[in-house]
């Protein structure tokens, strides 16, 4: 045990060190993962002899990944994208893996292994594309959107390959139709057994896990449930990261997809982080000696025929000369699924050991240059079009622009909401980020923008766009956790500024020292709005009042502080009786308003009130009194707590 501790202890080293190396040089952490795999391995420091001891463990940080890719899956999205997504990625990955199993298949390779080289070869790195873009700000211009079209589907086609290769293994030359349809008939049976359950079951697990607020038992539960479907696919001989994309792609589209995203995400880096480097330490070091020059002749083929190929793809939508070879120079490297697959295929016999060495010499160097190529590929296509480019980074392919100057609230209770429906007032978009899983549904299907998450995760703040905000707003008195949330701000960007709200002053200084530009008390803003008042009244001009208030907040309310305190100086802020609520109610098609006008219904006799009406997803703002109610309509109406519920209960069943 004390050996094996220590092996533990040698491999974070290296990797630890390997990967601050290279993030000092600009290169990717995969390529540091794989780099501290080889000097790891058995052919050098060999602090693991066996390799596929760990082979498991690694193969756990697969299933997290393709958990991740299914959360990131989304419909409306592909819908939008579809004609380049079907067009230009389909495309791309037939022609492609097309020309790639050809050639192996010529030199008297099994059809078998041709296939599965092929496929490799065709895929590019979603991680590094995706991560250089977003660095280099170009992730939303045109050009980027037809590279991650592609990529999109490439990792859709990930999908078939990872079901295929045990079966492949099984069969050998005998029917690789036979196994591919084998693979479909089980892939059908999985797929819909787990879509019922995540229609049923995983949206009322995750609603019950969420109320009870606690963040250990919402991190067990989604390593709980990616672990379970990747074990049924398993079950039925298919492979483990199948099950976990379809577990991903279910929650997809739940309010819950930032907060898992952000959960999985350091137990997914750092299991992937072990995968790659179990990669490396199965690279034969004799074979990237013995084929240096096969391997780099290898290397520039590759990248010169991916370029070409992504540029016929994208004729099939006729899309502009420039977009298309600059996707292709982005695209032209191998990705890490292609690492994925040659690692699954070689342990189930698909693939020698030598294919495989010679797949992941290939993708270490095409990655080390893609780097380089991204902050080129433009120029590269000006060159091979011969001609000027104006950039239109502004255009995109997608059904909305990404927010930017809008304002992003944390914590949508009473605070936040007030807040929300003044800034919607003046036309200023906003993202609300809240933990409350009954608020957060409510709100939703009221088609108002807000992230179930916690506002301290870096993750959420990313997924709300905080780079490109106006305003962080902090409305929830906490003060430690805004005081997370000020640092997570401040080390995405520094250009946000970041409001908080308190009931009292007495962490003012703290909370600007942690980084905020502004604190607001509640209790002082609200004496100083009195103030204000009787100053008014009193027949003070207004512009010393402002003067005077202005002074007072930029002095911290020191005029506001001491009173002389007596039995009654606790101040309450009101009872529940005083409180109205806003509620979303979704008709169903077997509620009894349906097809009555909203005149025909008696609301001022329930004493609730109509705020807006969602119809078909677009939002009603002053409905007509003589509008017929429809099937799954949402109705949001406002009253007192048992008003509100009373009318639910007679617009939905009648009594």
């Amino acid at each position: 045990m004390g050996t094996s501790f220590l092996n533990i202890v040698i491999l974070m080293f290296i990797s630890v060190c390997a990967v601050a190396l290279f993030k000092r040089i600009h290169l990717p952490p995969i390529l540091a993962y794989l780099f501290a795999g080889v000097i790891a391995g058995p052919q050098l420091l060999s602090v693991f002899a066996h390799p596929e001891e760990m082979h498991l463990l690694a193969e756990v940080g697969i299933v997290f990944l393709l958990f991740s890719l299914g959360l990131e899956f989304s419909l409306p999205k592909l819908l939008a994208m579809r004609s380049l997504v079907f067009g230009v990625g389909l495309g791309q990955m037939v022609f492609t893996t097309a020309v790639f199993t050809s050639v192996p298949l010529f030199l008297g390779i099994s059809m078998s292994a041709s296939i599965i080289i092929g496929g490799t070869l065709a895929l590019s790195s979603t991680a590094i594309v995706i991560k250089q873009a977003t660095e280099m700000g170009i992730l939303n211009n045109r050009r980027t959107q037809l590279a991650v079209s592609i990529l999109l589907f490439q990792d859709l086609a990930v999908v078939p390959f990872l079901i295929a290769i045990p079966l492949l293994a099984q069969t050998g030359e005998v029917s690789i139709a036979l196994a591919l349809g084998e693979a479909l008939l089980k892939g059908v049976f999985v797929i819909a057994f787990l879509m019922s359950v995540g229609k049923w079951l995983l949206p009322w697990v995750f609603r019950e896990i969420a109320r009870t607020r606690t963040d250990e038992l919402f991190v067990l539960t989604t390593i709980l449930i990616a672990l379970l479907a990747g074990g049924l696919t398993y079950y039925f001989g298919l492979s483990m990261a199948l099950g976990a994309f379809l577990a991903g792609m279910m929650l997809g589209e739940s309010q819950y997809k930032y907060q898992l995203e952000a959960d999985i995400r350091p137990f997914r880096d750092i299991l992937m982080g072990l995968f790659f480097v179990t990669v490396g330490m199965q690279l034969e070091l004799t074979v990237l000696w013995n084929s240096l020059f096969e391997i780099i002749f290898g290397v520039f083929a590759l990248m010169i025929v991916k370029v070409i190929l992504v540029r016929a793809a994208s004729l099939l939508v006729k899309t502009d000369a420039i977009d298309g070879w600059s996707a292709g120079v982005k695209l032209c490297q191998i990705g890490e699924f292609s690492f994925v697959i040659a690692a699954l295929a070689t342990t189930h016999g698909v693939l020698t050991s030598e294919q495989s060495s010679l797949i992941v010499c290939m993708g270490v160097i095409s990655m080390a240059l893609t780097p380089w190529l991204m902050n080129n590929s433009v120029t590269i296509a000006k060159r091979i079009v011969n001609k000027d480019i104006s950039f239109d980074d502004g255009a995109t392919f997608g059904d909305a622009e990404p927010l930017s100057n809008h304002v992003i609230i944390c914590g949508f209770g009473r605070v936040g909401q007030s807040v929300a429906r003044m800034l919607k007032m003046e036309g200023i978009h906003f993202v609300a980020i809240d933990m409350d899983p009954v608020r957060v549904h409510e709100s939703r299907n009221a088609g108002e923008p807000v992230i179930f998450g916690d506002a301290s995760q870096k993750d959420i703040l990313l997924n709300a766009n905080v780079e490109s905000a106006k305003l962080v707003l902090v409305t929830f008195d906490q003060v430690e956790k805004a005081k997370q949330v000020i640092t997570q701000t401040r080390t995405i960007t520094n250009t946000t500024d970041v409001m908080v709200r308190t009931k009292r002053d007495y962490q003012l200084e703290s909370l600007y020292n942690a980084g905020a530009n502004q604190v607001v008390p509640e209790l002082q803003e609200g004496s100083l709005m009195l103030v204000s008042q009787v100053l008014h009244y009193a027949g003070v001009p207004m512009s010393r009042i402002l003067k005077r208030v202005r002074a007072e907040r930029k002095g911290r309310y020191d005029h506001m502080h001491g009173f002389y305190p007596g039995e009654t100086t606790e101040i309450t802020y009101g009872t529940e009786d005083k409180l109205e609520f806003i509620h979303a109610v979704v008709l169903s098609e077997h509620a009894s308003c349906i097809g009555k006008a909203i005149k025909d219904i008696d609301f001022s006799r329930m004493r609730v009130a109509i705020k807006g009406l969602r119809r078909d997803g677009n939002e009603v703002k002053d409905p007509d009194e003589d509008a017929i109610l429809q099937a799954h309509d949402v109705l949001v109406i406002a009253g007192k707590p048992r008003r509100v519920e009373r009318a639910e209960r007679k617009l939905l069943e009648g009594s």
